[in-house]
């Protein structure tokens, strides 16, 4: 988020690099040329030119989404400094009250001569509301750019990671609705279907349509989006789309006109709950349910990942869901077919120094792999769980810990990005690798062999030292 700060007090100027640091990119435009010499060489970005002209803020590339703060010392030249940031195009314009000039009379007047102009005093810094609204502003801002980029697309596709899950699902519902589109016109779809049971639970109970869609059915739509995933998770297949909203970390590789990532986020209906919100979209029932189920799904019902601002979405969208449908949706996570593959854990894998590793063998479908990890993660001294499986031609990774040590998307990383899609959380994370590239990387492992080469990774990666024997410790469960 960028924001340009027209100030001339050295002091306010550092008091607001330290207010809006790091969420915002900040450059001020100083005036006076000692004092912009003396902040550049502190580290602070400066640029040096006349506030009242309209060439400066032109210079400075500013841009419609651009957040302008203006110094109100009580000075005459305010106006033509306003005047100037309005035909450079700048729309989303707070003046900032310092000292005897933030009255409310003066806020008044400013307003008669400049509507669109948000008028705040000095001291509300310290509370918070400047953050907050400047935030609210950017993402009405970023929302509007991108529904009027859509609005002339006659097909709209909003693209799912294979096999959906609740907060994929929940996200295309509400972007559809953000974008104010029907079903016919933006169509949520995936390469694979949902499979998992409560997953096709949540699909049956709210109606949910995911459409099939192949490499050549992409060439049929007018604009494409993304939601709970990026491009590169699509091997090569996508290179390029017209919106990106995640809440995975960032990867490289891909070109997006319009891009929401935030990986700090817990869900990914976390941050469309605040895209619906920025431009007043009505959420109905049935989309709040499936984003109030979706937040609580990700985060384990904030147990993992968890931010603030999920547990503010939460909040909004309860009283606007329907708690019975959410309840019978959660009724089908546990079946006996699950069952069947917590035993055949419980059977083969292993505890050793709080981690639990296991290989499933081939399987029909990839949903048993992060469900075998959740589970063992829940059994008394397990701090990580690494569950490995075959699903067709591809060994399957998810990896589970308790969220307060090391990265568990750094450990997958680390040892098999270079050979297959690996990538997630700290708490949570996964690798998809095909079977050939696995084998000639660590070799062909029987059962056996494959939990404890599990196993000899995670203590290279807990401990930076070539593993060693360790003695397993019985599973309590």
């Amino acid at each position: 988020m960028r924001c340009l700060a027209v100030c001339q007090d050295e002091l306010l100027i550092r008091m607001l690099g330290e207010i809006l640091l790091p969420g915002f990119e900040v450059e001020f435009i100083v005036e006076r040329g000692p004092v912009a010499r003396r902040l550049h060489d502190a580290g602070i970005q400066v640029v040096a030119g006349d506030p009242r002209r309209t060439d400066t803020y032109l210079k400075a590339d500013l841009s419609p989404g651009t957040c302008i703060i203006v110094e109100d010392n009580g000075r005459r030249s305010l106006k033509k400094i306003l005047e100037a940031v309005r035909d450079a195009g700048g729309t989303l314009v707070y003046v900032l009250g310092v000292g005897a000039a933030a009255t409310a009379r003066r806020a008044e007047e400013l307003h008669a001569d400049f509507h669109d102009v948000t008028y705040l005093a000095m001291s509300e810094l310290f509370g918070g509301p400047l953050l907050t609204e400047f935030s609210r502003s950017l993402t009405r801002a970023r929302v509007q750019q991108y529904q009027r980029y859509f609005s002339d697309a006659d097909r709209v596709l909003i693209m799912l990671h294979n096999d959906p899950d609740p907060d994929a699902m929940a996200s295309g519902l509400a972007l559809r609705n953000v974008l104010r589109r029907t079903k016919a016109t933006a169509i949520i779809g995936a390469l694979q279907g949902v499979t998992r049971p409560e997953n096709l639970r949540m699909v049956n109970l709210l109606d949910i349509h995911v459409e099939t869609v192949t490499e050549a059915s992409l060439k049929e739509y007018d604009r494409v989006a993304m939601v709970d995933v990026q491009p590169h998770y699509f091997g090569g297949l996508i290179d390029r789309v017209d919106l990106v909203i995640d809440h995975h970390p960032e990867q490289p590789g891909y070109t997006a006109i319009f891009k929401d990532i935030r990986g700090d986020y817990g869900s990914t209906s976390t941050i469309l709950t605040e895209h619906l919100r920025a431009v007043d979209v009505n959420i109905s029932e049935r989309t709040a349910t499936a984003m109030l189920y979706a937040i609580k799904s990700d985060t384990l019902f904030f147990n993992r990942q968890t931010n603030r601002v999920d547990i503010e979405a939460f909040s909004y969208l309860y009283p606007l869901a329907d708690a019975a449908l959410i309840r019978k949706m959660e009724g089908a996570e546990i079946t006996l077919e699950r069952l069947d593959y917590v035993i055949e854990a419980r059977r083969g894998g292993t505890l050793i120094e709080q981690v639990f590793c296991a290989f499933l063998g081939l399987l029909p479908r990839e949903d048993f792999i992060p469900y075998v990890a959740d589970f063992f993660l829940q059994i008394e001294n397990v701090k990580w769980t690494v569950i490995a499986g075959i699903v067709s031609d591809s060994l399957v990774i998810s990896v589970r810990n308790l969220g307060y040590s090391k990265n568990a998307g750094e450990f997958v990383r680390r040892f098999f990005s270079d050979i297959g899609n690996a990538g997630g959380h700290r708490a949570m994370a996964k690798a998809v690798v095909p079977l050939h590239a696995f084998r000639e990387k660590f070799g062909d492992l029987n059962a056996d062999d494959m939990t404890t080469r599990l196993h000899d990774l995670v203590a290279q990666f807990l401990h930076d030292v070539p593993a060693v024997e360790r003695k397993p410790e019985t599973v309590r469960s």
